[in-house]
């Protein structure tokens, strides 16, 4: 379980850096997450491994599933939720970017997860959101000076959290939990901020997730989305931004 206290004291850590996701709510019951710079042992959570604060800035990096290292934790929880609970994924705050999309994730992981290695996983989106209104471009390259509106930006306005419900055809199995935020205020030089937990899914339907992707290897470096520039001419009147990835699962 996480408290205020703890959360309070590793947004001032975090507030001059990138960060991450310090802790989740899950259908109403809280869990602290990984503690980076800290060793591992003795961190009990249901959430991988992050070594720093610092984004992942490669779309081959062989952490771009799980951030790196994206390893188990000692020893490593599973939440067990119902398909179709509210998740709440809480990133230091306040979050320093708001250009940008926020994307989720899940993997089936076939059997027990922390014996699953992340890039090895079939990952399926489950939400998004990019560009909400406005434009992609602003002349202005202060970050909360702008003419569009991101699901980024949209994070930070709720306190820097993120609210996703799990899909109720989901079927029952142990998944991985994927957040991702992909920052682009800076030109072609995209951030990305993987972050996973395990959970156990109960009550679940009969659904077909997908389709799927690996990370690495769900984007490319020449992505429209991902070598970007928002302050170029040409994007200063452009209101479509196609988001990185698969559809979303199950389709609205």
């Amino acid at each position: 379980m996480f408290t205020k206290a703890f959360v309070a004291l590793t947004s001032l850590a975090c507030a001059a850096a990138h960060g991450g996701v310090l802790s989740y709510n899950i259908a109403g019951t809280e869990y602290n997450g990984f503690v980076p710079y800290n060793t591992p042992t003795g961190q009990s959570t249901i959430q991988r491994q992050w070594a720093t604060y610092n984004p992942i800035t490669d779309v081959d990096d062989p952490n771009l599933a799980c951030n790196d290292p994206g390893t188990t934790t000692d020893p490593q929880l599973t939440a067990t939720v119902a398909a179709g609970s509210t998740v709440i994924a809480y990133w230091n705050n306040p979050w320093p970017h708001t250009i940008g999309p926020v994307m989720v994730y899940m993997a089936n992981c076939n059997g027990d997860c922390t014996s699953a290695t992340p890039a090895d996983l079939d990952w399926f989106k489950i939400n998004e959101a990019g560009l909400i209104s406005g434009t992609i471009g602003t002349e202005n390259r202060h970050l909360f000076d702008l003419p569009g509106t991101w699901g980024m930006g949209e994070l930070v306005a709720d306190n820097s959290s993120w609210t996703v419900t799990l899909p109720s055809e989901l079927p029952n199995g142990n998944y991985m939990l994927r957040h991702e935020l992909l920052a682009i205020h800076t030109a072609n030089q995209p951030q990305f901020y993987p972050e996973c937990a395990q959970l156990t899914i109960t009550g679940g339907g009969s659904g077909t997730p997908g389709p799927t992707v690996k990370f690495p290897g769900g984007y490319s470096a020449t992505d429209p989305s991902i070598d970007i520039d928002v302050y170029s001419q040409g994007n200063q009147d452009n209101s479509t931004y196609p988001i990185p990835g698969p559809p979303v699962w199950p389709a609205s």
